[in-house]
């Protein structure tokens, strides 16, 4: 972790001359835009997935009606449906996964009072008012909720929700477009219906996330989300 520490570091002193002392924060978004850019192929693969899945939906419902009776043989025939397509049902989750390490990375970087056993000195960066090191729950008990570092989150919760509602509004309008009931084995995976109905409000959950961990963790995810929703807008339209 001190290599990523040092990399961090060192990318903050090069936009010092640009940001000065919200250099820190700048590196971090800057680091999450080139992690954003290393899955942008993962991304494109899992809208083409998803593209290509919406247009099996009429063929999988004539397979149910075809083998309501017998789940094997529709189970085996979805299955070769999918192949003969070349569409993975697990394509869609591949650019989340891949970022959950940098995530976890900054998440216990500026967690950590030391590095390599040494003071670790990115705590002693900040976001205008706000440590980078810090939580809401510490800037509501210094000062409150509209006075330095309370003030950073209240525009950072605010920038979120614009960003989630974009997001929502884009989700149920593809929805009520290209309405996909999640199969497994051939079948509605059950509960399915709840989760297509809480799909469109799965961005405001970035809200607790953002709350609760530290604030450089919160700019990843925030960086993180406002570009997923600009490249699912393109890669989706």
């Amino acid at each position: 972790m001190s290599v990523f520490a040092d990399l961090v570091q060192h990318l903050a002193d090069l936009l010092h001359p640009l940001f000065g002392a919200t250099a820190a924060a700048a590196a971090i978004v800057l680091f999450t835009a080139f992690v954003r850019l290393l899955v942008h192929p993962l991304s494109r693969a899992a809208a083409r997935g998803q593209k290509a899945r919406t247009k099996l939906q009429p063929k999988i419902a004539e397979l149910r009606k075809q083998h309501k009776d017998q789940p094997d043989k529709l189970q085996k025939a979805v299955l070769a449906l999918h192949a003969e397509e070349k569409v993975s049902p697990l394509s869609g989750c591949l650019p989340g996964l891949f970022q959950l390490p940098a995530f976890f990375l900054l998440y216990h970087l500026f967690s950590n009072t030391t590095i390599g056993g040494k003071a670790n000195e990115l705590l002693s960066h900040q976001l205008f008012a706000a440590p980078l090191g810090g939580r809401w729950a510490d800037a509501l008990g210094d000062g409150g909720m509209f006075k330095g570092a309370g003030l950073v989150y209240v525009c950072l919760f605010a920038f979120v929700v614009v960003v989630a509602t974009f997001n929502y509004r884009r989700t149920k309008r593809m929805m009520a477009t290209n309405p996909v009931m999640p199969v497994t084995d051939g079948q509605p995976v059950p509960g399915a219906g709840a989760m297509t109905k809480l799909m469109p409000f799965m961005s405001f959950f970035t809200l607790f996330t953002v709350a609760v961990v530290p604030l450089a963790a919160a700019l990843y995810v925030v960086t993180s989300s406002t570009w997923a929703a600009v490249e699912r807008a393109a890669l989706y339209r």
